[in-house]
């Protein structure tokens, strides 16, 4: 049976692999990012695209009134836009406090309010019984990201997923998030990472290896499966050993 699934951030990394292990499966699945350009050149069969920022409650309308046209009912909802946000523009302020504070925000309107309001625009679109609703959070929640701005914004999904799990659950529907070590081959790092700094990163893992996208997006998958029907209000760790589950 066909499922209709909404991915944020479907045009790159994370979110693209995932988009392509739906559609194989062949769902029907609606891409969204900031980028147009980005989203028409995925490449995934069959797909939906809508440009917005998600960061915007009317960006975030406009994408609601698109999925009640196109699609109706959402069966899975993953939430996988995000970034660092030190690869955005910087604060138009030499300021200490200035900078922390566009720091923050920055951060927080990235990884925490983009899913949020998407979320809260489509919830009462789910599937019941049977919708998903799926975070993307990072390892980075568990163990600081350096200036603690990423960090937490990311550990931010994890009580609201736990509050929506609660809240959904009696309509059969699912919350659950995943959090990824390092990954290679997406844009999350730019052009900041070396090769002493990716050896580091890999020698943490228990594995020996760097993560793939691939990796992330069988276990979004499985968790939108009806195999995982009995898994709710989990974070899930991607990390091959790297940080211990708890």
């Amino acid at each position: 049976m066909t499922r209709n699934i909404v991915i944020s951030g479907g045009g790159t990394g994370i979110g693209l692999a995932a988009a392509r292990a739906f559609a194989a499966d062949g769902d029907r699945v609606l891409l969204l990012g900031r980028r147009a350009e980005v989203l028409e050149k995925a490449g995934v069969p069959g797909a939906l695209t809508y440009a917005a920022d998600l960061a915007e409650p009317g960006d975030v309308r406009g994408v609601a009134r698109f999925v009640a046209d196109e699609l109706g009912t959402v069966d899975v909802l993953v939430n996988s836009a995000g970034g660092a946000g030190y690869l955005e523009p910087p604060a138009g302020s030499d300021d200490p406090l200035d900078r922390v504070a566009h720091n923050w925000t920055v951060n927080f309107r990235q990884n925490t309010l983009t899913a949020a309001l998407l979320t809260e625009a489509l919830k009462d679109r789910l599937a019941e019984p049977g919708g998903r609703v799926l975070f993307l959070s990072s390892i980075a929640a568990y163990r600081g990201s350096g200036t603690g701005a990423y960090a937490a914004a990311k550990a931010g999904l994890h009580p609201y997923a736990h509050d929506l799990a609660r809240e959904l659950g009696p309509r059969g529907i699912t919350v659950n998030v995943v959090a990824p070590g390092y990954v290679e081959d997406t844009e999350f790092f730019g052009d900041t990472m070396d090769e002493a700094r990716r050896e580091r990163l890999i020698a943490d893992t228990s594995t020996g290896r760097a993560g793939i996208p691939g990796d992330v997006a069988e276990t979004l998958r499985w968790l939108a499966s009806p195999a995982a029907g009995h898994v709710t209000s989990q974070i899930v760790q991607v990390n091959g050993g790297a940080e211990r589950g708890r």
